[in-house]
């Protein structure tokens, strides 16, 4: 969204910043947004001052949830980010499958280089942190303790909780939840797409199936048979390479066999013998498929994603696939077998369940365990497309306990709005993403007991005849809400992150207990637990104990801590805000709120901070934004400032969803931002107003810049535009910090330099003319498109008139930045670990033994500490001193 951030309290309007599959599929085909026009950092400004002062005079919140008033802001968004993330690792083309498999497998095979990680976040993150009540912040939201996206969950009668992340592997618990431990270390997939307990083993599909711009493709299906005690390997696999390079959204089981929805179609597999081949039940456009003739189609990656399966539990061969792309395609819809084997679209028999290609999207399906009933969501491609308060079609059963029906709608968004959610507004109500939000789960105990999830968890204890919400999005403009930091959440009790994705039932101690999984990590209350008279629960937990770190950090930031000593630790984090981690803290606090991207920290003083929101939104701090709330009654309190780029606004070519920003490498008030413009301030972090950056130089219409770096006043920014696979073009352009000498590098799409994105630069702080470049996506062995290229490393003596490439011996995995270390080694970031050349040598080790994970964002510290952002992981650091 756009500056200034303090118009709202983010947490997850952006949220998900989704729409496209990682890999494969092309900018361009997210889906449709609202109809609103984007906000400019003036309206937004405008509109906060207003909200405050509405505020003082009235004692409420100054912040909803939605604040364009038509939810078009939000899924500009959405639908932006998600195609940028994705086309940094496909353009100019598409990519063919088991590129990241091959790239796992040639980063074991590297040599090691010295140095050995420290795990730096592994500890508790509290998103209601009473220190950092400041405008910028969600504190007192009660959200509480968090962690990254939990996507899956799998929980039994004895305590045991399984927990998968989006991107930093799977976790287990045996205490009901909490002190958890990481069981899947040892895969080349650490995205994850679904888990199901099943014949005394814990299932895993690997491939996060949310379609949202930060997920990764999977490795397949694996069975662990042990999962009390042991961990996942490679030989867990089952069945043979058949669903490698796929997502998987649900694994449902039925006489005898598994049945696997993901985005190449549906698949099935016996589930007692567990190798041999997966069997393609049905694909709706099989010539889309990998190695069929439309495969290479920019449209490929849309026609085959299947939601969910169905399964008669009296008659295990009535079988109901839910089909379909959440946009819309002619061919979504719920199929079934006909008599001779085929699988046909349903058209009529299912009563209220919506038949029609535009009112079938995203569909989850639960059944009771008695199998009397089973109920499903359906999100509409149409609502999506047309409703900017909704996109939720409708919650619904069938008390046949057929799949077949007929169905009832129970609920729909007018519905669940009235039923104690937070989200009331016009353009952001209940189920507004429902197609990255959902699920779905049935109390084994009561058929008529259902919970669903979508923005809130919402619940019922009469088959729908009536609905309350006892996770609401957050508290803020309840009744009950204070920004009292001597209460956590005033007088409102707890609540869960938004954006619920995984639920599970399960006993501990005797007791039977509710676990959801959101963006912010794994929640529980008790399955009969208490409730106010809102309706909103009393009795959550939140089972992020620091014990789990999934966090997604885009950034990280390090300097020296003046009040406790040692360094103090920060990063931008997906829809977690900003953490920061001081000297003497055993727990992280939040002092930003929302999707936090790019970060700047002062070496010498850890509380000035620049955090950029997405757009290049950019808060400043120089109080880590310490705050008690005073500025909710008197403004002038806040202890941060909105100081965006006049680049900043959502979407369009003005900045990228996380845009560059940097500090020259030899004056820290020096900034460089990247838009269409490249813009500079030298006022450091006293900046306090847009005003106070200039426009250095104008990449040019249709441009926008992908990575930037200074040292010295010599400036280097790379741009892409078209962005996408359809004409991408990249370059960089060369100027000085004053506004002198700037232009543009001959790149030809046939160069040195590949036709792939432009990701990172890293500049010799002894020679602004001695630059490296990193270079996103995969070779041509894989990436079908023009000038795709090879190589991911670029180093240039000239100042980047020439270039020569120098990746050697490294993996063919998207590169994402760069460091060049005291001495002269140089360590890269890539979407799969850390590795490092040495001075004066020409291979590349890999650092340490980090999971199979993205890393983001690298820094020095002022402590002689490399520090890595990954995006799953956490925050980790090496000493620099180590590395060999």
């Amino acid at each position: 969204m756009s500056a200034p951030t303090r118009t709202r309290r983010w947490l997850t309007i952006c949220a998900a910043v989704t729409v496209s599959t990682l890999v494969g599929i092309p900018a361009g085909q997210a889906s449709p947004g609202g109809a609103g026009k984007p906000f400019g950092a003036r309206e937004l400004a405008d509109t906060a001052r207003h909200r405050v002062q509405d505020a003082r005079s009235t004692g409420a919140r100054p912040f909803a949830a939605a604040e364009d008033g038509d939810g078009g802001e939000a899924a500009d968004e959405i639908a932006e980010g998600a195609a940028q993330y994705a086309e940094a690792r496909t353009s100019p083309g598409t990519l063919r499958p088991g590129a990241y498999t091959a790239a796992w497998n040639a980063m074991q095979a590297l040599p090691q280089a010295g140095g050995r990680w420290r795990h730096v976040t592994k500890l508790p993150y509290d998103s209601d942190d009473p220190r950092y009540r400041d405008i910028d912040s969600n504190s007192s939201g009660g959200a509480g303790r968090v962690t990254g996206r939990t996507t899956a969950l799998a929980a039994d009668g004895d305590g045991y909780v399984y927990a998968g992340s989006a991107g930093g592997g799977v976790w287990r618990s045996s205490q009901g939840g909490g002190h958890w431990q990481p069981i899947s270390d040892r895969l080349p997939s650490q995205s994850t797409g679904a888990l199901a307990l099943d014949g005394g083993r814990l299932w895993l599909a690997t491939g996060e199936a949310n379609t949202n711009a930060d997920a990764y493709l999977g490795s397949g299906v694996y069975a662990l048979s042990n999962p009390r005690y042991g961990a996942f390997t490679e030989r867990d696999r089952v069945g043979g390479p058949e669903l490698e390079n796929t997502t998987i959204h649900q694994l449902r089981f039925a006489g005898g066999r598994v049945w696997a929805a993901t985005s190449s179609g549906v698949w099935s597999h016996s589930s007692r013998t567990l190798t041999g081949a997966w069997k393609l039940e049905y694909a709706p456009n099989p010539d889309y498929l990998p190695g069929h003739p439309k495969a290479s189609d920019p449209d490929a990656p849309y026609k085959n994603i299947t939601n969910d399966v169905a399964v008669d539990p009296r008659h295990p061969s009535r079988v109901v696939l839910a089909v379909g792309w959440r946009s819309g395609d002619d061919y979504n819809g719920f199929y079934a077998k006909a008599a001779d084997g085929s699988w046909q679209r349903l058209t009529t028999g299912l009563g209220d369940l919506p038949t029609a290609p535009d009112e079938v999207g995203s569909v989850t399906f639960a059944r009771s365990a008695d199998g009397s009933r089973y109920y499903a969501i359906d999100q509409s491609p149409t609502q999506l497309a047309t409703n900017p308060d909704s996109s939720l079609a409708g919650v619904y059963v069938s008390r046949s306990g057929s799949p077949l029906g007929p169905w009832k709608r129970i609920a729909d968004y007018q519905t669940l709005a009235k039923s104690g959610s937070a989200l009331t507004d016009p353009g952001y109500m209940p189920g507004v993403q429902a197609w990255y939000n959902q699920f779905l789960q049935v109390d084994p105990a009561d058929p008529e007991h259902v919970w669903a999830g979508l923005e809130e968890v919402f619940e019922t204890r009469d088959g729908g005849a009536n609905w309350s919400a006892p996770g609401p999005y957050w508290n803020f403009g309840f009744p009950c809400w204070s920004i009292d930091p001597s209460k956590r959440t005033g007088d409102c009790n707890a609540t869960t992150h938004p954006d619920q994705h995984a639920v599970a039932v399960g006993r501990s101690h005797g007791r039977s207990y509710l676990y959801v999984g959101d963006d912010g990590g794994v929640y529980r209350r008790p399955t009969r637990g208490a409730a106010d008279a809102s309706g909103h629960a009393t009795d959550w937990t939140s089972l992020n104990d620091g014990t789990i770190d999934t966090l997604q950090y885009y950034s990280v930031g390090v300097g020296q801590d003046r009040d406790f000593g040692g360094v103090a630790v920060n990063g931008g984090l997906q829809d977690n805000g900003q953490s920061i981690l001081r000297g003497r803290d055993r727990v992280m606090g939040s002092n930003f709120g929302g999707d936090g991207g790019d970060t700047l920290t002062d070496p010498g003083n850890g509380c000035n901070i620049a955090q950029e929101y997405v757009y290049l939104a950019l808060q400043v701090t120089q109080n880590c934004a310490v705050n008690d709330g005073s500025w909710l009654t008197d403004p002038s309190k806040a202890t941060s400032y909105a100081v965006a780029p006049p680049d900043n606004r959502l979407g369009g070519a003005g900045a990228r969803f996380i845009a560059p920003l940097a500090a020259d490498g030899k004056d820290g008030n020096t900034w460089i931002a990247g838009g269409r413009h490249v813009w500079v301030q030298t006022h450091g972090y006293a900046i306090r107003s847009s005003d106070e950056w200039r426009n250095a130089f104008d990449l040019g219409a249709g441009h926008v810049a992908t990575a930037v770096a200074s040292s010295g006043g010599r400036v280097y920014a790379a741009w892409c535009g078209p962005c996408n696979n359809v004409g991408f073009a990249r370059g960089i352009a060369v100027g000085n910090a004053d506004g002198t000498g700037w232009h543009q590098l001959n790149l030809p799409v046939d160069g040195t330099v590949p036709n792939r994105y432009l990701s990172g630069f890293a500049v010799d702080p002894a020679d602004a003319d001695h630059v490296y470049l990193a270079v996103n996506g995969f070779s041509r062995h894989w990436t079908e498109g023009p000038g795709a290229g090879i190589g991911h490393v670029f180093e240039s003596w000239n100042g980047g008139t020439s270039w020569k490439d120098v990746s050697a011996n490294l993996p063919d995995a998207p590169a994402d930045a760069l460091l060049v270390l005291p001495g002269g080694g140089v360590a890269l970031a890539t979407d799969l670990g850390v590795v490092y050349r040495a001075p004066h040598r020409s291979g590349w080790e890999v650092v340490g033994d980090l999971p199979a994970v993205a890393v983001q964002q690298l820094k020095l510290g002022p402590d002689g500490k490399v520090y890595a952002a990954t995006h799953g992981r956490g925050i980790w650091s090496v000493k620099a001193a180590d590395l060999r």
